[in-house]
């Protein structure tokens, strides 16, 4: 057969990711705080994108017109998100509605018509929070830092003994535990390491006591010697804290060459004593949970879900700009620029008009499938996967995991992560419904809070028999894993402890 070289012509379909495609997979998984410096970082590259300030100036231009009004009213036009209402029933737990039945609630309160393409992004707030930000600047607690920093500027150490110093407390974490290896500063700073030793003596003289310890002993033992409590039975206790851990009050007492009364003693006067010197002090103020969706219940048992929109970018293609800057493009460069910038720029605002419609879509699904949690709490949390929720609202899985990655939804139970609302299930005895992971550790917490005395302490084999009891079909080795998932000691441990406390 004799071989030669041709041309072919075939048709085929196949998935070719696109840039602007891989742009709207990025937002999808973005969490608010990087989406904001991702829209920062387009608006600066971007000069036809503009933000949306047309709340705030009601006589703004009316050419400037935002790419996402259309978008917006083509959703409302074809009823998509006309309202994502969820009812739950008191009598019945299990069964949920939708709430399509209610003209009398309006759209708002719905949550499901909302332009959130023009969310709020923090203007117009007036006043308040800069007066805010001034009395929260006033009334800040001083750092730990700052605190040693104002006790080594009376220390009166040499001038390199007060350098080096300075370098150890920079290397203090806020529990208060010094995390730098004397060694290797010592090499950094050029200094020997008994100079380091002696500051750090200095150091751990500062308030509050027990701070610049290198570990648990250390600090445990720079407050018994603050007290005048250090001796040789408090050290030999000291060494042994993995047995005080354990409870081992036998072999402790064998090691410390005490009797019963003196080693209880002992330990309560460790119980006393502060682990984490450093957490009296003030640290970088904690940022809250800004959730991307609000679940509130309405009239008539409606659950409720509307995005929250003050995490949502508020952009627009400035048209007027867009049609100057064309008129006086001349070279086919120019025009390439700025038709490459009006695409970008008319995709994003489309982008950002998806990403909400999808959270919006995930979310109240979510609702839908974890009402009864909602309206009786976490014992009727559902078993609930991504593919439940991608095959009903007709998505993929991988984007439903997109959405709730890092995504927060506000409930009147609480703040939760998306994710919380996707558990394993396991199987019920006589083939019932299947219970959710969470709620079975709720219940196992339940049943160990309720130990009272030493002879109530169930085994992780008593727990089990109660939970089968109850309808749950569970193996003795998951008990014990969502036992330790939860720091839940032992029934041996548990029972010394009970003893210890009588």
């Amino acid at each position: 057969m004799a071989l030669s070289a041709r041309l072919e012509i075939r048709q085929g379909q196949g998935l070719v990711i696109t840039p602007q495609l891989q742009q709207a997979i990025k937002l999808l998984q973005l969490t608010n705080l990087e989406l904001e410096a991702f829209v920062e970082g387009e608006l600066e590259r971007n000069p036809l994108l503009a933000r949306d300030e047309r709340d705030n100036e009601p006589d703004a231009e009316p050419e400037i017109q935002s790419a996402t009004d259309n978008a917006t009213d083509r959703i409302d036009d074809a009823g998509a998100m006309a309202e994502y209402d969820v009812s739950h029933d008191a009598a019945s737990p299990g069964e949920r509605a939708t709430g399509d039945d209610h003209p009398d609630m309006g759209a708002a309160e719905a949550g499901g018509s909302i332009d959130w393409s023009k969310a709020g992004s923090g203007g117009g707030r007036g006043f308040e929070g800069d007066d805010a930000a001034l009395e929260g600047a006033l009334t800040r607690e001083k750092t730990l830092s700052e605190h040693l920093h104002d006790q080594l500027s009376v220390a009166g150490l040499p001038p390199a003994e007060a350098a080096a110093a300075s370098v150890l407390i920079d290397s203090i974490d806020e529990a208060g535990y010094l995390r730098a290896d004397l060694d290797e500063t010592a090499e950094r700073l050029g200094c020997v390491p008994d100079m380091l030793e002696r500051v750090l003596s200095v150091l751990q003289g500062f308030e509050p006591v027990g701070i610049a310890a290198r570990d648990l002993r250390e600090c445990l033992m720079l407050q018994l010697k603050d007290a005048n409590r250090y001796d040789p039975a408090m050290a030999a206790l000291l060494d042994n804290l993995p047995l005080l851990a354990k409870r081992d009050m036998a072999a402790l007492k064998r090691l410390c060459a005490v009797d019963d009364e003196d080693l209880r003693e002992m330990v309560a006067e460790i119980r006393a004593l502060t682990p984490r010197p450093g957490s009296a002090f003030g640290g970088e103020p904690a940022q809250a949970v800004a959730p991307d969706v609000f679940v509130r219940e309405g009239l008539g048992g409606l659950w409720h879900v509307e995005l929250n929109t003050d995490t949502l970018p508020r952009l627009l293609v400035d048209q007027r700009y867009h049609a100057r800057v064309s008129a006086t493009a001349r070279t086919d460069q120019e025009k390439t620029f700025v038709a490459d910038c009006a695409a970008q720029a008319s995709w994003l605002v489309k982008s950002l008009d998806q990403r909400a419609k999808t959270i919006l879509k995930v979310s109240s699904e979510i609702v839908r499938q974890q009402d009864a949690f909602l309206a009786y709490g976490v014992e009727h949390l559902r078993p609930l996967n991504l593919k439940t929720v991608a095959d009903a609202i007709g998505m993929h899985e991988s984007t439903v995991s997109r959405v709730t990655s890092s995504k927060y939804i506000a409930t009147p139970r609480g703040v939760f992560e998306m994710k919380f609302f996707f558990t394993s299930a396991i199987q019920a005895t006589e083939g019932g419904d299947a219970h959710s992971a969470e709620s079975v550790r709720h219940k196992i917490k339940q049943l160990i809070d309720a130990e009272r005395s030493e002879t109530e302490v169930h085994s992780d084999d008593r727990l089990v028999e109660i939970l089968r009891d109850g309808g749950v079909d569970i193996a003795r080795r998951t008990v014990a894993k969502y036992r330790e998932a939860l720091r839940i000691p032992s029934s041996v441990e548990r029972r010394r402890m009970l003893k210890e406390m009588a």
